[in-house]
């Protein structure tokens, strides 16, 4: 199949009624929103930040400051760096909205329990297997997650960027 095919095709797999609550629930959340990804990931968790401030006056923010993020990875270690940052930035009225197309990134795997364990809500956002490490332990406590059935990155990361745009 063709990429323009297999964007079709995760794109048909995703539900419309849970788009439609995901939207819901990025409208009416009243505290800040904090997105976070590795690479392309981190790419789309900065543009989305932007917009739903920009068009949705949220309080959005995305760990993508150069400098930041290479203090926190010596400081703490990249696998703690975005736990940190959560640590730092977030508060029990926040939502945490974690990206990995993998869903087997460390650093992405280490912020889902270190919200799960701080009860700060989160959703998720990961491809590739079904069964990915991020999923397997903390998709039951997720206020959202989605999961792109492909391995290619491209489509995952698409298809995610196509999720999080559906809101506004």
């Amino acid at each position: 199949m063709t990429f323009i095919q297999n964007m079709v095709s995760a794109l048909a797999a995703l539900n419309p009624m849970v788009l439609d609550n995901f939207k819901k629930t990025i409208r009416e959340w009243k505290g800040s929103i904090v997105i976070l990804g590795n690479g392309g990931s981190n790419a789309i968790a900065s543009h989305i930040a932007e917009d739903y401030t920009k068009v949705l006056g949220k309080r959005a923010i995305c760990f993508s400051d150069g400098a930041r993020m290479s203090c926190y990875a010596n400081d703490y270690g990249y696998e703690n760096a975005f736990s940190q940052f959560v640590k730092e930035f977030s508060d029990p009225e926040s939502l945490v909205i974690l990206i990995s197309s993998s869903g087997n990134s460390k650093n992405i795997v280490n912020c889902a329990r270190y919200c799960s364990e701080n009860r700060i809500a989160y959703a998720l956002l990961t491809g590739f297997e079904s069964g990915n490490t991020i999923r397997s332990s903390y998709a039951s406590g997720a206020i959202h997650d989605f999961w792109v059935d492909s391995k290619d990155y491209g489509i995952v990361e698409c298809t995610h960027e196509i999720i999080l745009h559906s809101v506004i």
